[in-house]
């Protein structure tokens, strides 16, 4: 199948004008999910994992490995990635309340990146965890917090660790505002870490998937 540009940019309008920024959120958030995804070869490899929001231990794990179907070009990394990433989610044994995502939301060119495309299509709130600034400007430092501006828009946040430590930006992929985004992206990280914790779990796994399958193991 060709990859067009052209209508996937058309694809890309579409699914910004349908993001939601508003909280639609259980009152009780108990289960919360991170989806990741790394390479070999030619095929992508996602993994998903759930943890419970009280000990942020995983309670459910899932994979998928896929052939790549479309080419890397910049901003359009949601039509490489994402197909993967929502079979592995799909395939869990339970549905978290809100899913972080390792790519950006609304903070892309087009406000309709990889986390926007997962969380439409699983109908899920979805939060944007990129570890590289894809566009827009840094605002004033308040703290550790950092506001991401395109075109005199608020579109994430440059959230840091600490002192010295590099930043992640987080953004709305679907169903959350920013500023909810941002609190439960400080919530469910362990002191010391960069990540959210189903992130960084879910990272952890597409790793050692991705390695098992460069030494000829089955997964």
């Amino acid at each position: 199948m060709k990859f067009e540009v052209r209508r996937a940019r058309l694809a890309q309008r579409m699914i910004a004008e349908r993001v939601v920024e508003e909280d639609e959120l259980p009152l009780r958030i108990e289960l919360a999910g991170g989806v990741d995804l790394s390479y070999v070869g030619g095929m992508a490899i996602a993994a998903a994992v759930v943890v419970d929001v009280h000990t942020l231990k995983p309670v459910s794990k899932a994979s998928a490995v896929l052939n790549v179907k479309f080419p890397y070009i910049p901003t359009l990394l949601a039509f490489r990635e994402a197909g993967p990433m929502i079979v592995a989610v799909r395939k869990l044994s339970v549905r978290p309340h809100v899913l972080f995502v390792d790519g950006n939301g609304r903070l892309h060119p087009y406000k309709a990146g990889l986390a926007c495309h997962v969380g439409l299509a699983l109908d899920m709130p979805t939060i944007g965890v990129a570890k590289r600034l894809l566009c827009g400007e840094l605002g004033e430092w308040r703290g550790f917090e950092a506001p991401v501006l395109l075109e005199g828009e608020v579109i994430g946040m440059a959230l840091r660790a600490g002192r010295g430590v590099k930043p992640i930006y987080v953004s709305v992929g679907h169903k959350i505002s920013l500023r909810t985004a941002v609190r439960l992206t400080r919530k469910f990280t362990r002191r010391g870490a960069k990540l959210p914790e189903p992130l960084r779990l879910a990272h952890a796994e597409a790793t050692a998937l991705a390695r098992r399958l460069r030494l000829g193991s089955s997964l």
